[in-house]
C-alpha cells in the first residue's frame, strides 16, 4: 500500500443518504443556498467582503434552524476573499452543523489522482477545518477518476453530488452528446453519468431507501433531450437529486413532480437568490411560502 492509498473502512453510524432521507422527512425538500453576491450583500447593508459575507452567513442560518434541514454555500462568493473567505467558511459551516442542517459544500471539484483525493480529503473529511455532509464534484474527466471520494462516502457517511446536467443553457452542447459505440448510438454524457450514479448506489447501498451518491439536475433542463431517466434514479435506494434553476433561474416551485415525475421525492430544491433578495426580514415569509407550496406541489 503507497503512502496516497488508504484502507477503505465501512462507517458504523448512518450514511449520508439515510441522514438526508430524515432530514427531509422533517424538514421537507427545501435547500437553501448561502450565496454572498454582490448584489445581496449591499441589499442587506453588509460590506462587499469577508466580514460581510461572515454576518450574511450567521444570519441566514439562525433563521433557518429548526425549519429548513438544509444549506448549500457557494464556495467561490467566499473564495474571492482569500484567507479571510476561507475563515469564515469555516465559521458558517459550524454555524451550521450546530444547527442540525446539512451542509452541501458547492465545490464542483474536478481532477484526477491525487489531486482529487486531496479535494475529498478537504470538504468530507471528518475534524477537517472546511469539513462537510457533502459536496459537489464535475464528472467530466471521467467517472471513474472520483472513485475516491465515492468510497469516502462509505468511509466517512458523507455525500456526493455528481454533475450530470446544469441548469446552464450553455452546458448543453457537451451534456447532450452522445457516445458512438461501433455503429450504434449511445446514451448522451448527461444520461450516462446520471445512469453510473444510480449503479453505484444499487451497489453500495442496498437496504437503505436513500443513496449517498446524488446528482445535479438542473430544473430548467429538458430531461428527454438529455436521456434522463428519473424513474432509473426513484428505484430503490433512491438517488437524491440537487436541483438548481428554481426561483431566480425559472423554473417553479409547484412544478418539481411535474419536471422531476416519480423522483420527484429524491429533490433538493435549491434556491438562493429568490429567497434572499428581500433581506432578512424577508426571508421568514420566503421559508414559510416556499415550504408551503413544496408541500403542496408533492
Amino acid at each position: 500500500m503507497t503512502e496516497t492509498q488508504t484502507e477503505t473502512t465501512a462507517h458504523e453510524g448512518p450514511s449520508f443518504g439515510e441522514r438526508l432521507a430524515d432530514t427531509m422527512d422533517r424538514y421537507g425538500r427545501l435547500c437553501v443556498g448561502i450565496d454572498p453576491h454582490t448584489h445581496l450583500l449591499e441589499k442587506w447593508g453588509l460590506p462587499v467582503s469577508a466580514v460581510g459575507a461572515h454576518e450574511f452567513g450567521l444570519r441566514i442560518i439562525e433563521k433557518l434552524a429548526g425549519r429548513v434541514g438544509i444549506v448549500k454555500p457557494q464556495v467561490a462568493f467566499y473564495e474571492r476573499f482569500g484567507a479571510n473567505g476561507y475563515r469564515v467558511l469555516e465559521d458558517v459551516f459550524e454555524a451550521a452543523r450546530q444547527a442540525g442542517l446539512i451542509v452541501i459544500a458547492d465545490v464542483k471539484r474536478g481532477d484526477v489522482g491525487t489531486t482529487l483525493e486531496a479535494y475529498s480529503e478537504a470538504w468530507l473529511t471528518p475534524g477537517m477545518p472546511l469539513e462537510a455532509d457533502a459536496m459537489t464534484i464535475n464528472p467530466y474527466q471521467g467517472f471513474d477518476t472520483f472513485r475516491k471520494p465515492l468510497e469516502m462516502t462509505e468511509q466517512y457517511g458523507k455525500g456526493v453530488f455528481v454533475l450530470a446536467a446544469t441548469s446552464n443553457p450553455e452546458s448543453a452542447s457537451v451534456q447532450t452528446a452522445r457516445r458512438i459505440r461501433g455503429s450504434q448510438e449511445g446514451r448522451s454524457v448527461a444520461g450516462g453519468i446520471a445512469a453510473r450514479a444510480a449503479l453505484w448506489n444499487r451497489e453500495h447501498s442496498a437496504g437503505r431507501s436513500k443513496g449517498s451518491v446524488g446528482v445535479v439536475l438542473g430544473a430548467t433542463v429538458d430531461m428527454d433531450l438529455l436521456d434522463i431517466d428519473v424513474n432509473d434514479l426513484a428505484a430503490e435506494p433512491d438517488t437524491p437529486i440537487l436541483a438548481p434553476g428554481f426561483g431566480h433561474q425559472g423554473a417553479d416551485f409547484a412544478d418539481v413532480r411535474r419536471i422531476f415525475g416519480e423522483s420527484a421525492k429524491n429533490v433538493i430544491v435549491t434556491s438562493s437568490r429568490s429567497m434572499l433578495a428581500n433581506g432578512l426580514d424577508g426571508l421568514d415569509a420566503a421559508i414559510t411560502t416556499k415550504l408551503e407550496t413544496l408541500k403542496s406541489a408533492l
